[in-house]
């Protein structure tokens, strides 16, 4: 059961209102994840706004949910996973590369070295050492993508924590926990 309930769609006003109609139109469904959000307009605009700067990026819809599945996993967010799931489908990942994703492995190596800096940087709280940094560099990346990387992972641990507060009920399908 839910701690934060998601706010009913017929209770939004305003730009909480008009911004609940836009991910509707855009995801063809309203999930619960953005009506918990919309108890605060600021938490919100906060997921649009960084989601929005994150899609301008340099990375493709693909590389965006494969970083959301790897972080997802390392924090245990079972909302977010189950979402990136289906998310990650439609942005043309198959369901080999979305279980690897989850273990932050992939078979192509830059998509490798983003979801081990990824990783490296939720295992670590930030504190990110200088050969895993230069690993990624040494994977043909620079500086921009360190912090586009970074981004993506911020934008997936507000969501992550959002819902471990929440406790949002998960609506997308339900994925297994990955094998140790």
């Amino acid at each position: 059961m839910p701690y934060i309930k998601p706010l009913a769609r017929s209770a939004a006003t305003g730009a909480t209102a008009a911004t609940l109609d836009a991910i509707q139109k855009k995801l063809g469904v309203l999930p619960n994840m953005f009506r918990t959000l919309a108890n605060s307009p600021a938490a919100l605009q906060a997921y649009v706004q960084l989601a929005g700067a994150a899609a301008g990026g340099k990375f493709d819809a693909a590389r965006r949910e494969r970083i959301a599945l790897a972080v997802g996993e390392a924090n245990d967010c079972g909302y977010c996973v189950a979402a990136h799931g289906a998310l990650g489908g439609l942005a043309g990942l198959d369901e080999v590369q979305i279980e690897a994703a989850r273990a932050a492995r992939a078979e192509d190596p830059h998509n490798a070295a983003v979801l081990t800096l990824a990783r490296a940087i939720v295992d670590n709280r930030g504190h990110v050492d200088v050969a895993a940094l230069d690993a990624f560099k040494a994977a043909g990346f620079g500086d921009g993508e360190i912090l586009e990387v970074l981004v993506n992972v911020v934008l997936n641990v507000f969501t992550n924590y959002t819902n471990h507060i929440a406790r949002t009920e998960i609506d997308f399908p339900l994925r297994a926990k990955l094998a140790a």
